[in-house]
């Protein structure tokens, strides 16, 4: 069961502290990374395990550098053949149903004018997250936990510069628990450009534990040539976690870019690749 109690945020600050002490190459046992973070071996493996169901010494393999090129290796996904099996928005992701739509052009035009879009502040797997919803849905998930508070909130508020936002957690607490949770179901409403909307709707289609490629995608939306505008609008994408940005990688297997740090993003493939047994 995915942790939704308020040490969470305490939980994922000790995987980015791990992350940071496993990519300096040295070989660490569980009591060595207990000692590096002043935790006992027993506390430490508490920790991990309480956090995504696996040991310490296990995950540390998903958080490797080199993991990412396996995942692609052994869990690339077409999304052609994605589609086929029916992964597509309105399939079932992350455990849960997402259903989704995307704003109009008009609206997209007016830069959310006449939008309400409400804001509240939520613990996760991941660090502290900012969810902001209209009444369709989703439209935003940050992390606060590197950058701050106002600088989470300046980022998904400047997407949308003429709505307004206000705060009113308890409207999106229901969507926000599902998308971290493992059952229910969450709406999702994209607020972007057609061409964005597209690159966010192939992004739906990977399965939990599966990855795929820049280079992929722009086949997949029929732009084969403009990988690096899909590359723009992956990292454009507003929902992180639930539009799963963090899928898609180069294809050498180097992790690419990643809009709330690379270190979160390796968590998140790790924290798939351990729930899905790969």
């Amino acid at each position: 069961m995915t942790d939704q109690s308020p040490d969470s945020r305490y939980h994922y600050a000790v995987i980015g502290r791990a992350i940071a002490l496993i990519d300096e190459g040295r070989a660490l046992s569980l009591d060595d990374l207990a000692r590096e973070m002043n935790m006992s071996p027993a506390h430490f493996q508490r920790v991990f395990s309480r956090w995504v169901g696996v040991s310490p010494k296990r995950y540390q393999q998903y958080l490797t550098l080199d993991h990412a090129k396996r995942v692609l290796e052994q869990r690339f996904t077409t999304l052609h053949a994605a589609h086929e099996v029916g992964l597509s928005g309105s399939g079932r992701l992350h455990d849960l149903f997402i259903r989704w739509e995307a704003m109009s052009p008009g609206e997209y035009a007016g830069r959310g004018e006449g939008l309400t879009i409400r804001f509240g502040w939520f613990d996760s797997p991941f660090g502290e997250a900012l969810a902001m919803g209209t009444d369709r849905g989703l439209c935003g998930i940050a992390f606060s936990d590197e950058v701050g508070r106002d600088a989470a909130f300046a980022d998904l508020a400047d997407r949308w510069p003429a709505a307004h936002y206000t705060e009113n957690p308890d409207t999106l607490r229901g969507w926000v628990e599902a998308a971290f949770g493992e059952a229910g179901e969450t709406q999702l409403h994209l607020l972007g450009g057609p061409f964005q909307i597209k690159v966010w709707e192939a992004l739906l289609r990977i399965p939990s534990g599966h990855v795929t490629t820049y280079s992929e995608i722009a086949q997949a939306i029929g732009a084969p040539k403009a990988v690096r505008a899909v590359g723009t609008a992956v990292g454009r994408n507003p929902v992180s976690w639930l539009i799963p940005c963090h899928r898609a990688l180069r294809k050498s297997g180097a992790l690419g870019g990643y809009h709330w740090g690379l270190p979160r993003k390796r968590a998140m493939l790790a924290y798939e690749a351990a729930r899905t047994g790969m």
